[in-house]
C-alpha cells in the first residue's frame, strides 16, 4: 500500500489539545524531535518511555525507563554473545513514584532517584540530553552480579536527524514515537567484576539506538520494529529503521533510513518475512512498492520475554544480529551493506 498522504512538520506543534485527546495538527512527521507530549487524563492508557540500546558485535546492552500510569521501571540488560554472560536488573516503581520525564524529546533531563530498589539499594538514572550528545548514567549498589555503573555519551553529530512520527489510532488513542540509530557511543559500563569500555581509539565502533513513545495507547497491540547501525560497503554510515503492524490503516508508518546522517522517509508499509515458532531464523524486511528496501538480518541471540498476570499480558521476541542487503536513498543512490549491527522484534502486548 503507498502512502502518499503523510505530511512532513517543520514547527514546533503541541501533542495534545486542551482536552487531552489528539491534536490534528500534530499529526505528521518531522527530521527532529518538535512535538510537545502534554499528555493529560486517561489513567492507565498513558505510556511514556526511553529506551537506548548499546550495540556492537560482542555486546547488547538495553536501558529501558519507562511510566505507564500505574507502574514505572528503570530497566538494564547486558549480554556479551562472546561469554554467553547476560545480566537482567527490572525493579519496578509502583504508580512510577518520583519518575521525571520531558514532554520534548531530546531537550532536558529526565531521573529518578531512590524510588527504585534492587535488593536492598537504590537504583538511580538520569538521561540528560545536550546539543552535541546524550548523556546516561545508571548506578545501583547492589545487584545479583555486584554494583552496577553505566556511565555512556551517545554523539549527537551536528545536523543527525530522526525520525520522529505520530501514529493516529484515533482522537483518543495515538502514539508519538521518536526513532534514533547510527550515533557512537564512548564511555563505560560495569557490573560487578566486569567492565565494558566502549568508543576507544581503535575499537569496534558502538552504536546508540533509540526509541522514545508518548501516547495513550490501545489495549491490545502488536507490532514490529527492527533497527541496525553501521558502515556500508562504500563507507557511508547507515541506520536502518523499520516498523510495522501497529501502524497498519493509519495514513502513517515508523519507516526510514539514515545515511550520514540525512533522514530518508519511506512513504509506505513494509513486508516482514520471518517465523515467530523459530525466531533464530532470518528475519527479511522489503520495501514491495517503492523498491527502497531489500535486508535480512541474521539473529544470533535471540531475547524472549512473556509475562502474564490477570488482563495483562506481553510477550516479546527480540532478536539480535547483523543485517546485510540494500537501501535507495532519496536521490536514488543505492546503498550495500554487510555485517550492519542490529535487532528485529515482535511484540504482542494487553496492557
Amino acid at each position: 500500500m503507498t502512502v502518499s498522504s503523510e505530511r512532513e512538520l517543520t514547527e514546533p506543534v503541541d501533542l495534545c489539545d486542551s482536552a487531552g485527546h489528539l491534536n490534528p495538527e500534530a499529526i505528521g512527521w518531522s527530521r527532529v524531535p518538535l512535538h510537545r507530549a502534554n499528555l493529560r487524563g486517561a489513567y492507565g492508557r498513558k505510556k511514556r518511555w526511553d529506551y537506548w540500546c548499546f550495540i556492537n558485535s560482542d555486546l547488547y546492552v538495553a536501558v529501558t525507563y519507562a511510566d505507564v500510569d500505574y507502574l514505572g521501571m528503570t530497566a538494564v540488560w547486558i549480554h556479551q554473545p562472546s561469554t554467553g554472560f547476560t545480566a537482567s536488573i527490572e525493579p519496578p516503581a509502583p504508580f512510577a513514584r518520583g519518575f521525571v520525564h520531558t514532554e520534548r524529546s531530546g531537550v532536558g533531563t529526565m531521573s529518578v532517584r531512590n524510588a527504585v530498589r534492587v535488593g536492598n539499594g537504590p537504583v538511580d538514572l538520569r538521561i540528560e540530553d545536550r546539543p552535541d550528545a546524550t548523556l546516561i548514567k545508571v548506578a545501583a549498589d547492589r545487584t545479583a552480579w555486584g554494583p552496577l555503573d553505566l556511565d555512556v555519551a551517545v554523539e549527537r553529530p551536528e545536523g543527525h536527524e530522526s525520525l520522529n512520527v505520530v501514529i493516529p489510532w484515533s482522537l483518543r488513542r495515538f502514539q508519538y514515537t521518536a526513532k534514533d540509530n547510527s550515533r557512537r557511543v564512548r564511555g563505560h559500563i560495569s557490573i560487578g567484576d566486569r567492565r565494558f569500555d566502549l568508543g576507544a581509539e581503535g575499537d569496534e565502533t558502538t552504536w546508540g539506538i533509540l526509541d522514545v513513545g508518548r501516547g495513550l495507547w490501545r489495549y491490545n497491540n502488536r507490532w514490529n520494529w527492527a533497527s541496525g547501525s553501521g558502515i556500508a560497503s562504500g563507507g557511508a554510515v547507515v541506520g536502518l529503521q523499520f516498523g510495522g503492524k501497529w501502524t497498519e490503516g493509519t495514513g502513517y508508518n515508523e519507516n526510514a533510513l539514515c545515511v550520514d546522517g540525512r533522514l530518508h522517509k519511506i512513504h509506505n508499509e513494509l513486508s516482514w518475512d520471518y517465523d515467530w515458532d523459530h525466531p533464530l531464523r532470518p528475519w527479511r524486511v522489503i520495501d514491495p512498492v517503492g523498491g527502497l528496501v531489500e535486508a535480512t538480518l541474521s539473529p544470533t541471540h535471540d531475547r524472549h520475554s512473556k509475562v502474564s498476570i490477570g488482563v495483562l499480558s506481553m510477550e516479546v521476541h527480540q532478536v539480535f544480529g547483523t543485517w546485510a542487503g540494500t537501501i535507495t536513498s532519496e536521490s536514488g543512490d543505492l546503498v550495500t551493506f554487510d555485517a550492519v549491527v542490529g535487532f528485529a522484534e515482535e511484540a504482542r502486548n494487553r496492557w
